[in-house]
């Protein structure tokens, strides 16, 4: 009986306390590989943007695919979402330098935990 009653705690420790802690876990680690999507986006569309001649003639998405013109005079200089509502204007190659430290940044938190793996 005293083993039945210890497996029993082992079970419902697993279940409530592990497995919550994994859920938590996988939620942090998606949210990492998301940002990491992101960053990868980014890098490609400044990447374009490098080779674009101004002015450039762009869509812009207002949401629910409702698309309008746009006209950038100069391309040379974005902004970049820093966190917690700040914003720089960047040349080009300092936004793409930005990208790859917030890229090893990311990486870095994603190495944190353990087993974690790229996504595929």
């Amino acid at each position: 009986m005293a083993a039945a009653e210890k497996a029993q705690r082992y079970e419902a420790f697993v279940s409530d306390v592990l497995q919550r802690d994994l859920r938590r876990v996988q939620e942090q680690r998606d949210a990492v590989f998301e940002q990491q999507a992101q960053v990868l986006q980014l890098r490609s569309a400044l990447s374009r943007l490098q080779d674009a001649a101004a002015p450039l003639h762009t869509q812009v998405d207002l949401g629910c695919n409702f698309f309008v013109s746009a006209e950038v005079p100069d391309p040379r200089r974005v902004f970049v979402a820093l966190g917690f509502g700040f914003f720089a204007e960047l040349t080009l190659p300092e936004a793409l330098r930005h990208l790859e430290r917030r890229s090893s940044l990311l990486q870095r938190a994603c190495g944190s935990c353990r087993g974690c793996r790229s996504p595929p």
